[in-house]
């Protein structure tokens, strides 16, 4: 069998009996336990480093669609036969993030001289070690996070485990629900980097204005301006079915995710909320002082100005 990747059979089948093959042919995903974590090796020309910036999130809000955007800046290597989300910091919780561990990590950065590189990870907003670990080994990184409607992502990450075919239990109902606490996720962020170099972006907004975004984005990684043209713009996924979800069950999240949302709103000034139907309504609500840990304000970033914000 050819190239599993390529073949137009292959990619009928199942999600199941894909990743059958797949694992069968020794191919796993970073973010399955029989990945080799050891570095690609450095092709000629190529140079490597800590990553110049990381997408932290969120699942199921157009991070690969965004991140392919980012791709056809001239300036950005990215290399094909790494895939947007590197996993790297993943299985830190419980493992020793030691003096081999940081020497390879910058090994699965490579690109041409001259430009940056980086990944887009979306689990890495749910990670509470991710922050600090990122930290010590790439200091200088810009953050990226894209957040969507908490509501219509947390229908679209179910909808992900029943196309993969994989049973929706308590568990992932549990991992869908928290995915979409975004303040919660992005304060140690900002806390740990500082709020000029975390750029939060609204998957709504970079729909409605794709290059204006675009633009947004390129300022804060430092890259030139660039326009991307039309042979060169990556589809965004479409809309699939959803599942519809009980309207005892979608008041129970608004209700859920509301302080959250306002926390957002704090975080993010120029959130525009009339994009998040279910919450729009705190539009007209005050902003508040940033959350406070301890009795002391999150970060004083945080509080004096918002991640989105650029001189």
């Amino acid at each position: 069998m050819r190239s599993p990747f390529l073949s137009k059979a292959f990619l009928r089948l199942s999600p199941a009996t894909r990743r059958v093959i797949l694992h069968r042919l020794g191919r796993f995903g970073p973010w399955e336990p029989g990945f080799d974590f050891t570095p690609p090796p450095l092709a000629t020309g190529r140079v490597a480093g800590p990553p110049d910036f990381v997408g932290i999130g969120a699942q199921k809000a157009g991070t690969t669609w965004w991140y392919e955007l980012i791709s056809t800046h001239p300036g950005v290597s990215t290399p094909r036969h790494l895939v947007k989300e590197r996993h790297l910091l993943d299985r830190m919780a419980a493992q020793a993030f030691d003096a081999t561990a940081a020497a390879q990590y910058p090994l699965w950065f490579p690109r041409r001289p001259g430009t940056i590189a980086g990944e887009w990870t979306p689990d890495y907003a749910t990670f509470p070690w991710a922050p600090e670990l990122l930290h010590r080994v790439a200091p200088d990184a810009r953050i990226l996070m894209l957040v969507r409607d908490p509501i219509a992502r947390f229908q679209s990450g179910l909808d992900h485990y029943r196309r993969l075919q994989q049973p929706v239990d308590g568990m992932v109902l549990a991992d869908a629900v928290a995915r979409g606490f975004y303040a919660r996720a992005l304060s140690p962020w900002v806390e740990v980097f500082g709020a000029d170099r975390v750029l939060v972006l609204q998957y709504e907004q970079c729909v409605a204005d794709t290059a204006g975004q675009l633009a947004r984005t390129f300022d804060h990684l430092g890259l030139t301006e660039y326009y991307v043209g039309r042979g060169e713009m990556p589809q965004r996924p479409g809309q699939a079915d959803r599942s519809p979800l009980d309207a005892d069950a979608v008041a129970r999240l608004v209700a859920l995710y509301r302080n959250d949302v306002a926390q957002l709103r704090n975080l993010v000034p120029d959130l525009d909320l009339r994009l998040w139907p279910h919450f729009e309504n705190l539009e007209a609500t005050p902003l508040q002082p940033s959350p406070q840990r301890n009795g002391a304000p999150c970060s004083s970033a945080a509080s004096e100005s918002s991640p989105t914000l650029r001189p």
